[in-house]
C-alpha cells in the first residue's frame, strides 16, 4: 500500500464497535463499489476502490484503486477515527471537494 494520501482522525463519544458498525454500513452514507482487503472486528477496515464515477472532474475514475483505511481505537476516553485515503493526493482533480468532505465532520 502506497504511504502517499489525504489522512485525519476525530474522537467521538461512542463505543468502537458503534463506529466500527456505522463505518460498516456503506450503503447508508456511501454509493462507491469497493471490496474489502483487511477486516479486524471493532478496529480496522480498508476497502479497495474497485470502480468509481466522479461526475465533477475529467478522470471520471479518479478514486479507482485506491484504498480507503479506518482504523478504530480508544484515546482520552473516546473513540478515535483515524482514516485515510490512500492516493488521494494534490495532483487529483478531485482532491479538494474530496478531502473537504471527507474532514466535514471532524
Amino acid at each position: 500500500m502506497k504511504n502517499e494520501g489525504y489522512a485525519t482522525s476525530f474522537a467521538v463519544d461512542r463505543s468502537p464497535e458503534k463506529v466500527f458498525n456505522a463505518i460498516n454500513d456503506v450503503r447508508g452514507w456511501w454509493e462507491g463499489e469497493q471490496k474489502i482487503t483487511e477486516f479486524i472486528p471493532g478496529r480496522k477496515v480498508v476497502w479497495q476502490v474497485v470502480d468509481s464515477y466522479l461526475d465533477f472532474v475529467k478522470d471520471k475514475s479518479e478514486w479507482k484503486d485506491t484504498d480507503i483505511v479506518f482504523e478504530i481505537g480508544r484515546k482520552d476516553g473516546k473513540t478515535e477515527v483515524c482514516f485515510k485515503h490512500v492516493a488521494l493526493v494534490p495532483a487529483y482533480e478531485c482532491y479538494d471537494n474530496c478531502s473537504n468532505a471527507w474532514g466535514a465532520g471532524s
